[in-house]
């Protein structure tokens, strides 16, 4: 068996399945352009040679690792700067991997773990981008012009150890035509830092639960797949060291810092975590865990999951707070799609229709950023539950279509198969969304609107028992959602279909006072009263929902929900009858 030491590059065009299912003729057309007038004639150049061609992808061999990487990047720039004079036609983009291993050589072909490496890095890359082993990098730091991020250690399929890789984020890679490119380091993803939390117990056995605790939130942080979380070697190495924000910013390149504190008292313990934005120094979230201490690994994973989940939202607000104090110049993908969310969050006719702008935008500047497809959904998901558009079925079909674009340029993202499953819900296909939200839960337990999305299906499936422990599990994982107001009202609902008239009333209340408006928190609030009687009540609530919705009535009411269960329907709009709605 003849085996010899290889620089393996794997390169492939990001969302290809997608392009030919828009324009089959004209991928096929574009990419044989690419192949033969840029990707060839440089592998060639930089004396490479390409050993398999595998549909939209390739993989190349090179002597020497300064060669293959100067052979990547100029392979990116090429195409990054024929898109920015682009004839308007869609513009392919590559992710390459690369990497330095030893590979068994079989006739023309080569094969083995140097192979599978850099197959497993440039599933890693981000578009645009190149993603190399440690080996490699190695072999060029200091030998060729290029920025490199730290991504830590990766663990990668059918690998048995852990892969130290770097990134080289390539500048102006998401950027269309007439757009000013701007670094690459504002086109990256928000980057938080998890530092070891502090054991201030006094017993050094509780180090270990310190530290489990800090490995734990990195290793469940970074299921958020729009979220940077820095290494657990990296964030580790300032363990003992006075905090210093700035410094660790600066250091590590991020924008957020987690820092935490662990006490143990008797058989009691407190776990203390802030999340602080790195440029203001200023805490954007704290929280205070006490827990009484009997399995510790129980009270770990509790800790943990409640700490995840109740970070995501809140980096989600800071994003949004930065995105809209930016000048409208100056705006990335990543800027334009948390604009987007800003206005979603509104949930008014003229705010959603300003959010779908910004998230088709967002896609323009970066074709392949999936959560610009998950925020299309949502904005199509509300126009059609808060009754919004004239052209229901019309929202529903690009819901779906846009949800599985989501899907096809991240299948292992969490918030991409959520995104289906509103998708599904939103069609009325709630036994078919059920799986999606399931495997979204998978990716991600502390994605709170998965397990949210599971209690509406349940609801509008008319199982009541089944949607209350996912509804409540929602509110509890993420306390200070955005989406607040439509995980009460649901619960409120679901006490409804009991036919549990206070505590419906009493959610329905407390979804109102969350942001956005939704005529269903009144709606449910109103089949409470008149269910209960208190109708002068229902008369008061009725004309405060008419302000905002002049047309609201048991016809409307029917029209938009998305009951699919007969009889739950029919009892809702009986009780809405009883208020004293007009039909």
């Amino acid at each position: 068996m003849e085996r010899r030491l290889a620089a393996i590059l794997v390169a492939d065009v990001v969302g290809y399945t997608r392009l030919m299912g828009q324009d089959e003729a004209g991928t096929l057309e574009r990419l044989s352009a690419v192949r033969s007038k840029v990707i060839q004639p440089l592998i060639a150049q930089h004396h490479g040679r390409i050993f398999k061609l595998v549909g939209d992808g390739l993989l190349a061999e090179f002597a020497s690792v300064v060669d293959a990487i100067t052979c990547a990047i100029e392979w990116q720039r090429t195409l990054i700067q024929g898109r920015v004079t682009s004839d308007g036609k869609k513009p392919l983009s590559f992710r390459i991997g690369l990497n330095l291993g030893d590979v068994i050589v079989d006739g023309d072909d080569l094969l083995g773990e140097g192979v599978n490496i850099a197959a497993r890095l440039e599933a890693q890359a981000e578009p645009d981008c190149i993603c190399l082993s440690e080996d490699a990098y190695r072999q060029v730091a200091g030998k060729v012009e290029a920025e490199f991020e730290d991504l830590g250690n990766l663990e990668l399929k059918n690998v048995d150890q852990p892969v130290r890789a770097y990134q080289i984020a390539l500048s102006g890679a998401v950027q269309p035509a007439g757009v000013t490119p701007t670094p690459s380091s504002s086109l990256k993803k928000p980057t938080v830092a998890v530092l070891p939390f502090h054991n201030l117990s006094g017993e050094n056995d509780q180090e270990y639960f310190a530290d489990g605790v800090s490995e734990d939130i990195i290793s469940a942080l970074s299921r958020n797949r729009w979220l940077m979380v820095i290494a657990r070697n990296s964030s580790f190495a300032y363990k003992g060291e006075t905090i210093d924000v700035k410094k660790i910013s600066s250091q590590l390149g991020v924008r957020y810092v987690l820092d935490g504190s662990v006490r143990k008292g008797g058989n009691r313990i407190r776990i203390a975590a802030q999340l602080i934005d790195a440029a203001s120094e200023k805490q954007i979230w704290a929280e205070r865990y006490d827990r009484v201490l009997e399995d510790i690994f129980a009270v770990q994973d509790e800790v943990t999951g409640a700490i995840v989940a109740a970070i995501a939202p809140e980096l989600d607000k800071a994003e949004q707070q930065r995105a809209t104090s930016k000048k409208s110049g100056n705006l990335n993908a990543w800027d334009v799609y948390q604009r987007g969310m800003w206005h979603l969050y509104k949930r008014t006719k003229e705010d959603l229709t300003e959010a779908r702008k910004h998230f088709e935008a967002a896609l323009s500047q970066d074709p392949c950023l999936s959560l610009a497809c998950s925020g299309l959904v949502d904005a199509y998901y509300y126009e059609v539950v808060l009754g919004l558009t004239d052209t229901p079925a019309e929202n529903c079909e690009r819901a779906l279509r846009t949800a599985r674009m989501a899907v096809e340029l991240d299948p292992d993202d969490a918030a991409a198969h959520c995104a289906m499953g509103k998708a599904r819900i939103v069609s009325r296909e709630h036994e078919n969304a059920i799986p999606d939200l399931k495997l979204a839960i998978e990716l991600n337990p502390s994605l709170a609107w998965a397990h949210y999305g599971l209690g509406a299906a349940a609801v509008f499936l008319g199982n009541a028992d089944d949607a209350i422990p996912h509804l409540e599990g929602a509110i509890r994982l993420s306390p200070r959602d955005q989406h607040m107001g439509s995980y009460m009202v649901r619960l409120a609902e679901a006490y409804l279909l009991k036919h549990d008239y206070p505590l419906a009333i009493e959610w329905g209340r407390k979804a109102l006072q969350q942001q956005g408006f939704q005529w269903s928190r009144y709606a449910v609030i109103l089949a409470g009263l008149g269910y209960s009687g208190r109708t002068e009540e229902a008369a008061r609530v009725f004309g405060e929902c008419l302000i905002h919705r002049p047309d609201f009535s048991v016809s409307m009411v029917r029209r938009c929900h998305l009951y699919t269960h007969a009889p739950a329907l029919e009892h809702y709009l009986d009780g809405l009858r009883k208020a004293g709605l007009p039909e």
